[in-house]
């Protein structure tokens, strides 16, 4: 497993929200972006995460934090664990009482509760070697390009859409 940060977000060109994953250490070996795309609403938790925003209301990965933090388990670590027919695959790995709990989870959903309780991301290494984009094929312009397009997503989104 190799640790990745989140290094940024975009909009690909059908307007879908993509998130990038690098590794946090570079290697020589494996200079890649993982790109997993998601869903609006998983895009609006993880800026939501990013930016630290208080809601008036919490989301359901605040939930989540408090459910766990309320039965004293943590959320030691996510990883992206594998990928099979083009669907990523992750766990999220809990902290109990009772030892290690390991949990299938969505990438997008793992990585909005990690960023929530500052847990680390971890993705095997080779779903990076397999659907890794080498850094060379993400131009610094179309990176720009499509930062801005998702922060124009974002300023249409409303914190209230999600409220159950």
């Amino acid at each position: 497993m190799i640790q990745v940060d989140l290094t940024s977000m975009a909009i690909d060109a059908r307007g879908l929200p993509v998130v990038l994953l690098k590794p946090s250490v570079p290697r020589e070996d494996l200079k890649v972006f993982l790109p997993i795309w998601i869903g609006g609403q998983e895009a609006t938790a993880i800026m939501v995460a990013l930016e630290g925003a208080v809601l008036a209301r919490p989301m359901s990965y605040d939930l989540m934090s408090r459910l766990l933090e309320a039965m004293d388990a943590t959320v030691d670590r996510v990883a992206v664990t594998r990928l099979e027919a083009g669907t990523f695959y992750a766990e999220i790995t809990l902290g109990t009482a009772e030892g290690p709990k390991v949990i299938d989870a969505r990438p997008s959903d793992s990585i909005a509760l990690a960023l929530r309780v500052g847990a680390p991301i971890f993705v095997a290494e080779e779903v990076l070697r397999e659907a890794g984009i080498h850094e060379g094929e993400l131009s610094e312009a179309e990176e720009e390009a499509q930062v801005e397009q998702f922060s124009e997503f974002l300023d249409t989104v409303d914190p209230d859409d999600f409220r159950g």
